[in-house]
């Protein structure tokens, strides 16, 4: 497997002055002020929390001319560009601007199109169509956002915003001709020209996405390991790889992640931030549905069995690697949780074209059908106490999360809303579900790869869910249980071409 160390972690934290530098900014290329700028402007990038302060002056960027500080990278192509972004300190004047900006050329009078958020809450696409031409302005319904994102396909360019833990609201424009390739990054500009104001960007993603011609499970782009802290929406980025990652669990130790890849299984030592290839002898066709025990001694994959008409079987094997045992006798078995006792197994069969949730002993034997409603049921979880099976399922039309008691009984319907909702997984301390929402635009039997996707945290119990991170991903992105151990981060997985 070809693997990508991510930059991010091995930069130097550096205080980077106003022209342009040769070594790069975390993702960006160099940084510069931009137009008769008085005032000096800097970024400073820390590896660690992977974020960019940036300061910046200037006297506006709006009419024919610009002048604001400009942390860039050069692109060609269609781009999706994400942060969670703030102004620090109280400000000096309520125009202050920050934010995405994508322009034609570091000329002042060039013309962009910029994603920006005011210092009096204003949220705006704003964009200048030719050189120095006036900028013009569309003006979003909220505001205070603090999640942004901008981004190009061809010469339609979309902003969404946000304020953290609720969902986008997009404007759009067309025909905006910057040319194939352009000057991409974040800036600062402070609306008068004797003050410098700062702001702190964090969950920066500059993502490349699927070209339209992919073909969906036989093409593939990159992927990124991350882990998202829960009380803050932080995400960090842990790895990178040119190859498919999917579906990582956090071991019951809490020193590393397994994932799936190409059909195998790997170990991902969180300390020393290095893949290791699984042992799962014969089973080297393995989907992204594998889950570890409660009590961390063994590990349940399906693997596609060339026997059986590479249909997904079953299997448990010991959690350091070794030879599979068969546990379901039928296929196609997609597994997906462990009972916290360690007897039984839970996972979505296709029996005479209905796809329902069955559970069996881990020794095998008989298997025992949990779900028989229309439609499809899927992502089946046991709590941590042993109460209740949680499970997605179509039958009442959009995708939502539901659940049950171990025997199949009392099934009721937990979500209620627009989304369509996958994969629910519950805290090691039974107080929280994490689970996967596409928009209803997607096919509610389907988690397709390479989607605009929320992850979103909801109470055990039920309530209105928050969404804790915006995502380019889906399919593979959080298949399985990933919660560390003291239920205060997620691991996830999320795509860009590398």
């Amino acid at each position: 497997m070809k693997v990508i160390v991510a930059m991010l972690l091995l930069l130097p934290y550096q205080v980077v002055p106003s022209f342009s530098q040769p070594a790069p900014i975390g993702v960006f290329e160099a940084n510069s002020d931009i137009g008769a700028v008085l005032n000096a402007g800097a970024v400073r990038y820390d590896p660690e929390d992977q974020s960019y302060t940036i300061s910046g002056s200037g006297s506006n960027r709006w009419f024919d001319q610009d002048e604001f500080h400009f942390v860039w990278k050069r692109l060609t192509g269609n781009f999706i560009l994400l942060t969670h972004a703030q102004f620090l300190g109280d400000g000096n004047d309520p125009h202050r601007k920050l934010g995405w900006i994508v322009r034609s050329s570091l000329e002042s009078n060039a013309p962009h199109v910029n994603a920006a958020l005011h210092g009096d809450g204003l949220t705006s696409l704003q964009f200048r169509r030719t050189p120095g031409g006036l900028t013009e302005e569309i003006r979003f319904s909220i505001s205070n956002a603090d999640v942004i994102q901008l981004e190009r396909d061809g010469d339609t360019y979309r902003m969404s915003a946000a304020r953290f833990g609720e969902p986008f609201i997009t404007q759009h424009i067309s025909n905006e001709a910057l040319g194939e390739d352009v000057y991409v990054g974040l800036y600062v500009c402070s609306h008068n020209k004797n003050v410098v104001e700062q702001a702190l960007f964090r969950n920066v993603r500059i993502i490349i996405p699927a070209p339209p011609n992919f073909v969906p499970y036989q093409d593939f782009i990159g992927s990124v390991l991350e882990i998202l802290d829960i009380e803050t929406g932080h995400r960090r980025i842990v790895y990178q790889s040119s190859e498919p990652l999917q579906a990582p669990n956090w071991t019951p130790d809490g020193q590393a992640l397994i994932y799936n890849c190409n059909g195998r299984l790997y170990r991902f030592d969180l300390a020393a931030y290095q893949p290791e290839l699984i042992d799962t002898d014969f089973a080297i066709h393995n989907n992204n549905d594998h889950v570890i025990s409660f009590d961390g001694k063994l590990i349940g994959i399906s693997h596609h069995s060339p026997e059986d008409g590479y249909r997904s079987i079953i299997y448990t094997l010991p959690y350091q690697g070794g030879r599979p045992k068969r546990i379901t006798a039928k296929g196609p078995s997609y597994l997906h949780g462990w009972s916290p006792d360690g007897k039984f197994l839970v996972y979505t069969g296709e029996r005479d074209g209905q796809f329902d949730i069955y559970k069996i002993s881990v020794k095998g034997g008989k298997e025992i059908p949990l779900t028989d409603a229309k439609g499809l049921d899927d992502g089946s979880e046991f709590t941590p106490d042993g109460k209740y099976i949680y499970f997605n399922s179509n039958r009442t039309g959009t995708m939502q999360i539901w659940r049950m008691k171990p025997d199949g009984s009392n099934q009721e319907q937990i979500t209620h809303d627009e989304f369509n909702n996958w994969f629910p997984h519950i805290s090691p301390d039974g107080k929280w579900i994490i689970f996967l929402s596409y928009s209803k635009e997607v096919a509610s039997g389907d988690h397709p790869f390479y989607q605009h996707v929320y992850l979103r945290q909801m109470p055990i119990e039920g309530g209105n869910p928050k969404i804790v991170a915006y995502v380019y991903g889906g399919q593979g992105t959080i298949n399985v249980p990933s919660w560390s151990p003291d239920s205060k981060r997620v691991a996830f997985v999320s795509n860009t071409v590398q």
